[in-house]
């Protein structure tokens, strides 16, 4: 399935969550992040991700899409470079 992560997170947690979403997705901006995962490999980011997270605080958005699709996305403004640092 395709997933979009969106995370707001206290700045002391931003580089694990950073870490975690690099692992399994594609950066494609600050605190955004896209790509296929399977249901198995979405499980593991799910509990990686809230063995960091402050319930009471942090907040992850997880956008999925049914297999077979992908969802079109559009760009304004100044485009972000493409991420080298890719896993």
């Amino acid at each position: 399935m395709y997933v979009i992560v969106v995370y707001d997170t206290a700045a002391k947690r931003n580089p694990k969550i950073l870490r975690t979403c690099r692992k399994y997705l594609h950066h494609v901006q600050r605190s955004v992040f896209e790509g296929q995962l399977t249901e198995a490999q979405l499980r593991r980011f799910q509990a990686t991700v809230e063995e960091v997270l402050d319930l009471t605080y942090d907040n992850v958005l997880v956008y999925t899409f049914p297999p077979g699709t992908t969802p079109i996305r559009h760009e304004w403004g100044a485009t972000e470079p493409t991420p080298t640092d890719v896993l």
